[in-house]
């Protein structure tokens, strides 16, 4: 059976694979960097309410397919988990700060894609075949008439 998140008046369930890079995707990620890079992800997630569905610290990337809350926002994830996690990183690592001047160890951007459990396509037919109800094509409104 399928576990929602439940607010006041919602149901949700929002995940999303977000993937990135240390700078210059150098091969920082080996070792006791791994290790504490691990930590450091899991400890960030806890504060914020985010729930770790899968992950893995790769030699120059890193998965993460994470549950989320609606009222939080994938830019503002990002930030959380790449500012905490570069700032502790640099900080205990000396050898990283070497590598990477200017306090940024990770590189500008992510990938992040959103999951679920239907395609586009069923969720464009079923906008389709509601009576009376404005469909969506190709970003524009169109009403069906009476």
């Amino acid at each position: 059976m399928r576990l929602y998140k439940l607010g006041a008046h919602t149901k949700t369930d929002l995940k999303v694979h977000v993937v990135w890079i240390p700078k210059y995707r150098k091969k920082v990620l080996t070792g006791e960097v791994a290790i504490r890079t691990r930590d450091i992800l899991r400890q960030i997630s806890l504060e914020h309410e985010l729930e770790i569905i899968s992950g893995k610290v790769s030699k120059d990337h890193i998965h993460m397919f994470i549950s989320y809350r609606p009222t939080q926002n994938i830019s503002k994830i990002m930030q959380w988990l790449k500012g905490i996690s570069s700032r502790i990183l640099l900080s205990e690592f000396a050898h990283l700060r070497k590598q990477f001047w200017g306090r940024h160890l990770w590189a500008r951007g992510y990938l992040a894609v959103s999951s679920g459990n239907i395609t586009d396509e069923a969720v464009q037919k079923y906008i389709e075949e509601q009576e009376g109800e404005p469909v969506v094509d190709n970003s524009r409104f169109q009403i069906d008439p009476p």
